[in-house]
């Protein structure tokens, strides 16, 4: 995309083409670092991630294209919103479900970092993949999650994962979990649910933000009881590589 304001200035131009080629040139890790440090809400800063994006591969997205999306969503500005609405209408991650979920809302949340809320809209996509007995109590049992699709629990997984720099999400729960060797009482202070013998009250000792510990959200201990949880960690889904 080519921007008639910035098309009139080279070394505006230069800028663009150099920021570009660090970004194409670099591991995950760097690039994040370019986008947070680098490429700001100026216009060239948006120009770079709006070329960034056109030739990221998206399927499923990765943490920098994450990153651009949001720097653009949170931009608000005409050129982003068209950009973003041509390109990406129904945001950066593929909304699949297998039972016609939409996933819209929470991916509009997650992108907003309105962490709260897109909590709570998780509970009830999952609820909703428990069925309709599980959706009216508002909470699972654990043989309803083992039946979760595939597709669906990976979907709201990568919401999660892309819209927190990889610092939230199932996955990374089960990371965790895994390197603890399944211990729950090593696995509660770890992520922020446990200090000592205290459990985090909800809502207003949960960090709704990205200086919450690893892991710290969503918050699946909302889903009543270790079984549960451990049915979610242990699912299928995350011996399948997402799409």
């Amino acid at each position: 995309m080519t921007n008639p304001t910035t098309a009139s200035f080279p070394e505006t131009s230069s800028q663009i083409v150099e920021l570009l080629s660090q970004l194409r040139g670099s591991a995950e890790k760097k690039q994040l670092q370019i986008i947070s440090e680098q490429v700001n809400t100026s216009p060239v800063g948006l120009e770079v991630l709006m070329e960034f994006l056109k030739e990221e591969p998206l399927s499923p997205p990765s943490l920098s294209a994450g990153l651009a999306y949001q720097t653009l969503y949170q931009a608000n500005i005409p050129t982003t919103q068209e950009f973003l609405q041509t390109h990406f209408p129904a945001g950066i991650v593929p909304l699949r479900s297998e039972m016609g979920i939409d996933y819209a809302e929470l991916q509009q949340k997650l992108a907003q970092q309105d962490f709260l809320v897109a909590d709570t809209l998780t509970l009830e996509k999952l609820c909703q993949l428990g069925g309709s007995t599980a959706l009216g109590r508002k909470w699972l049992y654990f043989s309803e999650v083992e039946k979760f699709p595939i597709t669906d629990l990976q979907t709201i997984n990568t919401l999660w994962l892309v819209h927190s720099l990889g610092k939230f999400g199932f996955s990374v729960q089960r990371e965790i979990w895994l390197s603890l060797g399944k211990n729950w009482d090593k696995f509660w202070p770890k992520i922020g649910w446990k200090t000592g013998s205290n459990w985090t009250r909800y809502p207003n000792e949960f960090i709704w933000d990205l200086s919450a510990p690893k892991g710290h959200l969503p918050l699946s201990n909302q889903l009543r009881g270790v079984r549960v949880f451990s049915s979610l960690l242990s699912h299928p889904a995350w011996s399948v590589k997402a799409e």
